[in-house]
């Protein structure tokens, strides 16, 4: 069959993700990359700690979702020939979800049977299973729980392309992913691409992360002879393919949670292989600028069995092999002003012999090596790169809308009498609300809204601050809502005095509970607790219906340790708001505290206790059981199964 693509709907079982959260996310959490140590030669040149965030901001969290499934019907985008079929998913931000080879039947990649949200990424909510494109900033993608832009157009032989992109707000670039399938080719072309138009270096980060079956038998291939990896939170470079002992390749050998980053040649072809105790499985390939690899576990132990299973329903294990543009993703890489990166990336089958499960890795490597050669010298990857670069500049027919931020910046660029983005992505027209944004660059006087509302969208361009810094004290003096967004800006930057001064002149024009939020993380960055404290439950006296704002509350209040203020809160919560997952356990931790442990030790043994949005690396479950064990028994004890996800 000719390539084809279409644009159908599917029934998938979904945890509804939730809205996002009303406040900004000042605060941050834990990311395992943001507290590393290294320990490396002076050529390892992997820009340790660049580029690095502690929030998502001026992205919103996604913190309001459960474990409950429905039937929900979704947006996916299909390519097909007569080697391959893959299905894309543009509402969770372009995932490729599942890539079957027809004439074995098999899906190369692992799919999730379940879509349910779980808190591991930047923005908190992420599911897994499939291709994740992940850009910007460590953490995943900001867009993996969104719609993002999707076109279709065709190449010069008239091949069906499928167009996805988005413009990211924090590094100010334009991304865009380019798919199709050719005729006689076992292969998918995905041809990348990312511009930065401004006139600044800004910190670049890609990495494609493949979930693929946990074979039994199976091992990852890779051509390198040593990895990055992080271990008590020092990252330090060893040799492969054996570490501690055992042959990491075969990853169930692997014990706990980690990440090796293959330290590939910089004349090998790129690649890594996923296959199965018959040799079979898939292969991914790339133009030389994605130089790395990357292999992740969640280990073979109690809690990483809990990982795996909290994470599905019965579609089994995974690893996760991933490819990027820096050696690691402990940092990412300058990219210069008015520049754009392209590479390709191949996905397809490959089957090498039975043999190559079990041999001596050197053997499989040599192998998989003579086998990616053939592909390269039959495709020629870098000429196809540089053959597809017209492709990349075609307009595409716009099929699914994104964001609205590419269309803002836009306006942005209009003002300052700068070129539009990439000229051939449409990003769409802006909304009623970002009208407003730009009548006031033209007429100085910011947009209000009723301080009960929650803020339309978080101020991080630096247009916008320069013209409210200009009009703040004059059309703007008294407009609660332009101190709020100037506030924000400075905060970001991490000037907190100024930041301070806006949100209390917010608060003082028109008592917010945004205003005190914003304040209240002021005041934890000063480790004034008890203000914070006081800060946070004045905002939530006027935003007792907003789960996510009571989520913030709980936290705040947990970090200041105002544990009887929280339990004395908890009593006046409704129904619905004291059995959300999140709020009944920063209750039974408050409670730990205030010398009730029998209390919290009986209801975790007599129930078995689910946190939904359990963070990646928490293992405050089983912490919590711990010490009130001890508390109660003076010992020791063992931490129920159902509690352990310390799989580090």
């Amino acid at each position: 069959m000719k390539p084809n693509l279409t644009f159908q709907t599917e029934s998938f079982r979904v945890s509804e993700c939730g809205p996002a959260s009303s406040v900004p996310d000042l605060i941050g959490s834990s990311n395992v990359q943001n507290k590393t140590n290294f320990s490396l030669d002076e050529d390892d040149e992997i820009y340790e700690g660049y580029g690095k965030r502690s929030t998502s901001y001026p992205y919103r969290q996604y913190n309001c979702y459960n474990r409950k499934l429905v039937q929900k019907d979704m947006k996916t985008a299909v390519l097909e020939n007569d080697y391959l079929k893959a299905v894309f998913l543009p509402e969770l931000g372009g995932r490729l979800w599942s890539l079957s080879d027809k004439r074995t039947g098999k899906n190369l990649l692992y799919t999730n049977d379940v879509i349910r949200p779980s808190n591991l990424a930047i923005r908190n909510a992420w599911v897994s299973g499939g291709v994740e494109w992940n850009i910007s900033m460590i953490g995943h993608t900001p867009f993996t729980m969104d719609q993002i832009f999707t076109a279709v157009l065709k190449d010069e032989k008239g091949n069906p392309v499928l167009r996805m992109y988005e413009y990211e707000r924090v590094r100010r670039v334009t991304y865009q992913m380019d798919f199709w399938l050719e005729d006689e080719s076992e292969f998918l072309n995905c041809r990348m691409r990312i511009f930065n138009q401004t006139a600044e270096v800004v910190p670049m980060y890609w990495w494609s992360n493949m979930a693929v079956p946990e074979h039994e038998g199976g091992r990852v291939i890779v051509p390198a002879k040593e990895a990055y990896t992080n271990r008590a939170d020092m990252v330090y470079k060893v040799d492969i393919p054996y570490v501690d002992g055992a042959d990491i390749s075969r990853y169930k050998n692997i014990p706990k949670q980690v990440d090796y980053f293959f330290n590939i040649p910089k004349e090998s072809e790129k690649y890594i292989a996923n296959i199965d105790k018959d040799g079979y499985g898939l292969l991914h390939m790339s133009t030389s600028r994605l130089q790395s690899r990357k292999l992740f576990s969640w280990g073979n132990n109690e809690a990483s069995d809990n990982w795996q299973n909290f994470l599905t329903e019965e579609a089994g294990r995974y690893v996760e092999i991933q490819a990027g543009l820096g050696k690691t993703q402990y940092g990412c890489i300058p990219m210069a002003p008015h520049t754009a990166w392209e590479w390709l990336e191949f996905y397809g089958p490959v089957q090498a012999s039975s043999e190559a499960s079990d041999a001596p890795y050197e053997q499989a490597e040599k192998e998989l090596g003579d086998i990616v050669k053939k592909h390269f010298q039959a495709i020629h990857p870098e000429q196809k790169l540089a053959l597809t670069k017209a492709l990349a500049k075609k307009k595409g027919e716009l099929v699914y809308t994104g964001s609205e931020y590419g269309a803002f910046e836009n306006v942005i660029r209009s003002y300052e009498k700068e070129p539009a983005l990439s000229k051939q992505l449409d990003f769409s027209e802006v909304s009623e609300e970002y009208k407003r944004l730009e009548d006031f660059l033209e007429s100085g006087v910011f947009p209000e809204y009723p301080a009960a509302s929650a803020p339309h969208d978080f101020i991080l361009d630096g247009t916008l601050k320069k013209r409210l810094s200009e009009t703040i004290d004059g059309p703007n003096k008294d407009n609660w809502y332009a101190h709020y967004q100037l506030g924000l800006c400075f905060f970001n930057e991490g000037d907190f005095v100024n930041a301070e001064k806006h949100f209390s002149l917010s608060d003082e024009i028109s008592g917010n509970p945004w205003a005190l939020h914003a304040l209240a993380a002021l005041e934890l960055k000063k480790e004034n607790y008890g203000r914070a404290a006081s800060y946070i439950t004045a905002g939530y006296s006027y935003e007792k219906e907003d789960l996510s704002y009571l989520k913030e509350t709980w936290r705040i209040l947990l970090m200041c340790r105002s544990y009887d203020t929280l339990v004395s809160m908890y009593k006046e919560l409704p129904d619905e708001f004291a059995a959300e997952p999140r709020v009944h356990f920063g209750y039974l931790l408050a409670l730990s505290h205030t010398g009730r442990e029998r209390e919290v030790l009986d209801y975790m043994e007599s129930t078995e206790f689910v946190l939904d949005d359990l963070r990646e690396c928490e293992d405050t479950l089983g912490t919590l059981w711990s010490e009130c064990y001890k508390s109660v028994y003076g010992k020791k004890g063992k931490i129920p199964s159902i509690y352990n996800f310390d799989a580090l």
